[in-house]
């Protein structure tokens, strides 16, 4: 039986989530994770050994190394061939700077600590949850635009709580963090983009796209075991020339779960 994978300390989260190739084209997405890009920020950027940098992530000198490798191999993708990168998901956690050598706070802040999105109370152990893109009763079709989530606490088959959460106009990669961050078991909405499928799918949140009409009806029928979706969703709602990042439904992760 393989040895449990220990998680890796990261300071914190990137400044972006995602990236996208000026003229646009998609030629693929590249996930590159938190725990991938820390090494990355720590050795190319900061300059730190491999020894240096296992020793602030906690982590042997050999995984640090493998992890560089993966990651400049990704990297090196997104350049060569154009691909989209998206920073999501890894086996980590997050420093509260409390650590040897590190700045407390950190230098990286949590963007839900920061005037961003909010955080839900946490879900009891038996509790689902599951979150909703919502506009005005309805399904939101586009993930990386709502405005709002609904969410749902259900225990024993039957919704206890419901909650609307604002997004302020957090980004593509803001929102599938916050799924992850709040305990959100599963996911419906209209359409969304590979980078945040993969993040979900990494972090083990199950995701009904394709969905439209009430959100509370759609909520009811996954209940029911009737809820009809698209498991081939996908989100045609770019707009490379929006900004940086442009409209790629990119994500990011925010944690393994079990890492915390």
């Amino acid at each position: 039986m393989p040895r449990p994978q220990r998680c890796r300390r990261v300071c914190g989260y990137p400044g972006s989530f995602s990236f996208l190739p000026e003229g646009g084209g998609d030629r693929g997405t590249v996930l590159l994770t938190l725990d991938e890009f820390e090494v990355i920020r720590l050795v190319d950027l900061e300059g730190m050994s491999h020894a240096q940098c296992a020793q602030r992530m906690e982590v042997s000198r050999t995984t640090v190394t493998e992890i560089c490798e993966s990651a400049r191999r990704k990297l090196a993708l997104c350049l060569v061939e154009g691909r989209r990168l998206v920073i999501a998901g890894g086996h980590y956690r997050l420093c509260d700077g409390s650590a040897p050598g590190c700045a407390a706070p950190c230098r990286h802040k949590d963007p839900y600590q920061s005037g961003g999105l909010p955080r839900l109370e946490k879900k009891g152990r038996n509790t689902m949850r599951i979150a909703v893109t919502y506009e005005n009763g309805s399904i939101f079709q586009h993930f990386g635009h709502t405005a709002q989530f609904k969410v749902y606490d259900v225990e024993n088959g039957a919704v206890t709580a419901e909650t609307l959460v604002d997004t302020c106009g957090s980004g593509h990669g803001a929102l599938a963090g916050f799924l992850v961050e709040n305990g959100v078991d599963t996911l419906i909405c209209g359409g969304i983009g590979g980078g945040a499928q993969m993040a979900l799918a990494q972090a083990g949140i199950r995701l009904y796209g394709g969905v439209s009409g009430s959100a509370d009806e759609a909520v009811k029928a996954l209940l029911e075991g009737t809820l009809g979706y698209d498991p081939n969703v996908r989100c045609d709602h770019h707009d490379h020339g929006h900004g940086g990042e442009g409209h790629t439904c990119g994500s990011h992760g925010c944690g393994s779960h079990g890492c915390h």
